[in-house]
């Protein structure tokens, strides 16, 4: 596998992993995050089991598509790994693998670890863009949720960090 082919993307989030853990698996909550903007994901349906299925219905620019996928491993609150395939894509039958890491920081912190292999070659850089804003609306979400918190600026190695 070349290292173009993989995205992968860090962030710090003011939670504890169950927390966060408990987000990527909330269908009506990810609606707010999950989609890079101004694409938004119109419905998201999934049954989070090993073997279970994914699906996000995305809105971009008047286009409709979808992603589809199957969980291949949840182990909370520290792992989520599911396949991911795309129907705007080339050859929408390709499956990818995003890997969502989740190690505790402190008390109240998480490092949020997104690594989405396996992809096309000429969808790499458009997942790292894309996941990249889809960490940064997440932590945002946490806030609405959380309103106690506030944002700092990024932390050494270009993470983000979260205060309260």
């Amino acid at each position: 596998m070349s290292p173009e082919q993989i995205a992968k993307v860090h962030r710090v989030l003011r939670a504890p992993p169950e927390v966060v853990f408990d987000e990527w698996l909330d269908p009506v909550g990810m609606t707010e995050w999950m989609c890079p903007r101004p694409a938004r994901a119109v419905k998201i349906a999934l049954d989070p089991v090993p073997g279970g299925v994914l699906r996000i219905d995305v809105s971009d620019s008047g286009m409709l598509f979808y992603v589809t996928g199957q969980f291949v491993e949840l182990d909370r609150p520290r792992l989520l790994r599911f396949t991911w395939s795309c129907s705007d894509w080339a050859d929408p039958t390709v499956q990818s693998l995003v890997t969502v890491g989740l190690e505790p920081r402190g008390a109240a912190e998480t490092l949020m670890t997104i690594t989405h292999e396996l992809l096309p070659a000429e969808q790499a850089d458009r997942h790292s863009t894309g996941w990249t804003a889809i960490a940064g609306q997440f932590a945002e979400t946490l806030t609405a949720r959380f309103p106690d918190l506030a944002f700092d600026a990024p932390a050494p190695g270009g993470l983000f960090r979260w205060r309260a």
